[in-house]
């Protein structure tokens, strides 16, 4: 093999290698040791031959690969690893490992490997935001706020309501990332270059060893394509912009003019020369880490875009750290969150204080009218809207007279209600309690929806840890099928 150049080696390689030990030596050994176990299985590999491979590899000692420093001898950590055997079983032995494969196809399993425990890894953390959120909206079912849209208060809503909204989201994330999980869990070991090999190999039973639910399909296809990898991103995207506009709101929350939210002390920091500020620092860390992650993710995407269709370097060392990055701040950004909000604690008393201000609650008087008095809604509102001038227009006037100079206005005549009467329908409270619409406010039906949300976050973790347990049976089913060679 020809010398590598200085820049190149510095520029390129040298990275590439110590990427690879962070990221991939794990899934390397075991696709050598699962391609050993179906080499010797099929008759390619002589079970002599085979026991002495093994060894060899059992003597790579991984602690001491990731010690080793780049000199440039050696194209990559596949060939380093490769000259090692060849250094404990001679070449005549070690080379026959190397049968019915290629970089190729080793590479693009070990990226699916990393990339399903990445998945997973953000699942679970998507369960744990899930667990503190349910936990919240269990304590605040009752707690009235001012909900807005377009940035203005609109209607009141409860804590609870608004915490759901969240989890369903986080509900949709999950699923969406069980299925990339299903794309990316496909072995393509045994495509060897691009169009697979002469030899009798077994490809379902290398993707059973490795804990995959199959072999993909066509051989080129197993090379060229990155839809598995941008499913995965894009779905890491989704959940990302969703948790943003989340924090974002938090942090609204967090601040003096609102003071709904205050995150517990170990997630605040003061500052160096004023004594009195309580900065939520997590908050501002999670959505930095979000968008940092979101634009690796998508970064991801523009990296391929427009690349041949085929094996080519775009895909592989040098976007593959960029993949492994983009998880692993989602996943700080999602246990974070879920860590700040499992302590946090809402000002219920101020939330309520302006749950029914401006006006908010009016769209319930448009509608008591409509229901009680058969008033068409479109008259109806324009009596609330009536009723909010004038009620502007006197401020500290009783109810009765602006409601009767409202409807005297629409409909030539006024409506029978007490002052108490119209302080119940322009309560916040009243407001929520009627909303009992599936997917309300109405404390019945987010109750209700809590129970749903509990029993789902139960099936999902029982989803992650089979997964999980799947993988670690087949890696303990590896090693026996090594040993019994």
């Amino acid at each position: 093999m020809p010398a590598f150049a200085p820049e190149y080696v510095h520029l390129v390689l040298n990275d590439i290698f110590e990427d690879a030990k962070r990221l991939f030596l794990v899934q390397l050994r075991a696709i050598d040791y699962a391609h050993l176990v179906m080499l010797t299985e099929q008759g390619i590999v002589a079970p002599d031959a085979a026991r002495l491979i093994r060894t060899g590899l059992d003597r790579i000692d991984e602690d001491q690969v990731r010690t080793v420093t780049y000199d440039g001898t050696y194209e990559d950590l596949f060939f380093y690893l490769e000259q090692t055997l060849i250094d404990v079983c001679g070449h005549e032995i070690a080379g026959r490992l190397h049968t019915a494969r290629s970089r190729n196809d080793i590479d693009m399993t070990m990226y699916r490997m990393r990339l399903r425990e990445a998945l997973l890894d953000t699942t679970a953390a998507v369960e744990e935001l899930r667990a503190a959120l349910i936990t919240l909206a269990g304590r605040h079912i009752h707690t009235v706020y001012a909900a807005h849209t377009h940035t203005q208060p609109a209607q009141p809503s409860t804590v609870a309501h608004y915490l759901l909204a969240m989890i369903e989201q986080l509900e949709r994330d999950h699923q969406r990332l069980r299925a990339a999980y299903a794309s990316v869990n496909r072995n393509p070991l045994g495509a060897c270059a691009i169009t697979g090999t002469g030899f009798p190999i077994d490809r379902d039973r290398t993707s059973a060893l490795l804990g995959f639910d199959g072999p993909t399909g066509n051989t080129y296809g197993s090379i060229a394509t990155v839809d598995y990898l941008l499913e995965s991103t894009s779905t890491l995207s989704v959940l990302l912009v969703g948790l943003g506009r989340f924090v974002q709101d938090l942090m609204l929350w967090c601040t003096a003019e609102f003071g709904y939210l205050r995150l517990s002390d170990g997630y605040v920091q003061c500052s160096s020369i004023m004594p009195q500020k309580r900065n939520p620092v997590a908050l501002e860390h999670a959505r930095a880490l979000g968008s940092k992650a979101l634009g690796q993710a998508q970064g991801v995407s523009i990296a391929v875009h427009n690349t041949p269709f085929g094996d080519i370097v775009d895909t592989e060392d040098d976007l593959q750290p960029l993949v492994a990055n983009a998880f692993r701040d989602a996943i700080r950004a999602i246990r974070l969150v879920a860590g700040a909000m499992s302590q946090a604690t809402f000002d219920i008393d101020k939330m309520a204080s302006r749950a029914a201000e401006g006006g908010t609650t009016v769209t319930e008087l448009a509608d008591t009218l409509a229901r009680t008095h058969a008033l068409p809604f479109r008259i109806s509102h324009e009596i609330a809207a009536h009723f909010v001038a004038e009620r502007r227009r006197v401020p500290a006037g009783p109810l009765v007279d602006a409601l009767a100079s409202a409807t005297t206005a629409v409909i030539g005549r006024t409506l029978p209600y007490t002052e108490t009467e119209l302080q119940h329908v322009l309560s916040a409270a009243h407001f929520v309690e009627v909303r009992q619409t599936l997917g309300g406010p109405s404390p019945v039906r987010t109750t209700a929806a809590l129970a749903v949300a509990e029993q789902q976050l139960r099936t999902d973790r029982a989803w992650t840890t089979a997964t999980q347990t799947l993988l670690g049976d087949a890696a303990r089913g590896l090693r026996a099928a090594v040993e019994a060679l």
